[in-house]
């Protein structure tokens, strides 16, 4: 019985839009390598749409979905504009290889946006609307329309361009909380009239998009399936704008957990979801809080005596989820300084790394070396040396050489030598502190002027032979950029964070 509900039941597309409205999550910026392999790890996902960026908003992003389009084969690559010819033009050159082709066009609806930021009446926003969707439709047989700020925006007016929008060839309607404003049981409501007031809708599918500004980004989307959308827009580890947007992994893990209750299904293949988590993680350096649903560190941990007696007499008793159903292992199968290249590579794919999309040589000598100085090298250790090898930033400087002196009685000092091509430079620099020294010394021998922004170090597993990670954030003419580096020694943790992150801003300028 149970075996025909599910063939029975409705299926829930994932829109995943971390390529485009989670890289606008400021320091989340990606070059064009990074986006393809975020994306390449999304179809593996199974993701329905990946929104692979905002064609007219620089020649970057352009690019990058241009690459993606010819990259993935399965999803449906999209990229999203505004109603305007230009724009609209842009996105259908950008996806013109896809397999699959989407353009996602959207003007605000809201009476605050028409009022103050488009300057519209709501007929000519109507208008403009209709003549978007047509421009699409000439391109693309696919194209999804958004009423931006939907979430604040008069329920007829939303019915009148819906209708207008459909009525030319709209294939989805998506209905943003684009702020964040609006709570579940209200945003339900919404879907629901639009879904009984709409002519035609019951032809295309409804879409939700919502922010997390006030914490229920997820709640909005799944009370916005329950009242009959049948597309999600989301992102991995629910970055984006602001307090970000509905997390992929907490939608799709509630639908599969409670499909007793949402009585639809997604084609997402969970055991990725952690690998697609870390991977966002480490590209970005947007670290996930240990608490965080599905994918935070702590999320199957149990530390309560009583819970751990009930996890050891039946997993079920504090565990609404199996862990290996999201990608976590239950083994930590352990290497040493004897393990060979053959036993790290079957740990690496056991892991869920590709061994011909990571510099294998690269990732071996560093856990070489990392086992030579710990008794043991754990799962966690490796996730650490795989994410620093999976980067693909262009190493336009590197770090050859550090140290620093530094103590109660003695001004921190930082010697460092920087390779840039064929040309090694050796500086030496004093600080308030030994980080503020290596940064200082790293910023002398780039010659280059910036500032930081944000810097977090903490210690991949336990014990005082921990392997530390620094994320770091710079700031160079208001653009912002995240590095990231790991290192039995913080310092030089942090000295490869920064230069790491010197060269990603230099990437993306270049």
């Amino acid at each position: 019985m149970d075996k025909v509900k599910m063939k029975n039941r409705e299926r829930v597309k994932i829109f995943d839009t971390t390529l485009r409205d989670g890289e606008q999550s400021p320091g989340c910026s990606m070059n064009t390598s990074e986006k393809i392999e975020v994306a390449k790890q999304l179809e593996k996902l199974g993701v329905d749409i990946i929104e692979a960026g905002f064609a007219i908003s620089s020649k970057g992003d352009f690019e990058a979905i241009e690459a993606i389009s010819e990259t993935v084969e399965k999803p449906i690559v999209c990229s999203l504009c505004r109603a305007v010819p230009a724009d609209i033009e842009f996105a259908a050159q950008a996806i013109s290889k896809a397999k699959n082709q989407r353009i996602h066009t959207f003007i605000a609806t809201s009476p605050i946006h028409m009022k103050y930021k488009l300057n519209m009446t709501p007929d000519q926003v109507i208008e403009r609307a209709v003549s978007s969707v047509k421009l699409a439709k000439s391109f693309v047989s696919d194209v999804a329309f958004s009423c931006e700020d939907a979430g604040r925006s008069d329920r007829q007016f939303l019915v009148d361009i819906l209708t207008e929008v459909i009525r030319v060839g709209a294939t989805v309607v998506n209905i943003p909380d684009t702020v964040g404003y609006q709570i579940p049981k209200e945003y339900g409501e919404l879907i629901r009239f639009l879904s009984e007031n709409v002519p035609g809708i019951d032809g295309v599918d409804i879409s939700v998009h919502c922010h997390d500004d006030l914490g229920m980004a997820t709640a909005n989307s799944l009370a916005g399936v329950m009242n009959g959308a049948r597309q999600i827009e989301c992102t991995i580890n629910g970055i984006g704008e602001r307090a970000g947007n509905a997390s992929l992994e907490e939608v799709v893990m509630a639908i599969k957990t409670r499909s007793d209750f949402y009585g639809v299904e997604t084609g997402i293949n969970t055991e990725e979801i952690l690998k697609s988590s870390r991977l966002v993680s480490s590209i970005t350096g947007s670290l996930v809080q240990a608490n965080k649903a599905i994918v935070g560190a702590n999320a199957f941990a149990h530390e309560a005596g009583i819970h751990q007696d009930g996890i050891l007499k039946q997993r079920e008793t504090y565990e609404i989820m199996d862990p290996k159903d999201v990608g976590f292992t239950e083994t930590n199968l352990v290497l040493g300084k004897h393990s060979g290249r053959h036993a790290f590579s079957e740990k690496c794919q056991e892991l869920g790394y590709s061994v011909e999309e990571i510099d294998l040589k690269g990732a071996f000598e560093r856990f070489k070396n990392l086992a030579d100085k710990k008794k043991t090298v754990s799962d966690r250790d490796i996730i650490s040396i795989l994410s620093d090898e999976t980067q693909h930033i262009p190493e336009i400087y590197q770090l050859e050489y550090i140290q620093i002196v530094a103590g109660n009685t003695t001004r921190p000092c930082a010697i460092v030598q920087i390779r840039k091509d064929d040309e090694l430079i050796e500086v030496s620099e004093t600080g308030e502190g030994p980080v503020d020294a290596i940064f200082k010394a790293i910023q002398k021998a780039t010659r280059l002027d910036i500032d930081l922004v944000d810097y977090i170090i903490h210690a991949v597993t336990e014990g005082t032979d921990a392997l530390g990670e620094v994320t770091l954030r710079i700031r160079k003419d208001e653009r912002v950029y995240t590095g990231r580096g790991s290192a039995l020694d913080v310092l030089v943790a942090s000295a490869n964070a920064y230069v790491s992150a010197i060269n990603k801003m230099l990437s993306v300028e270049n």
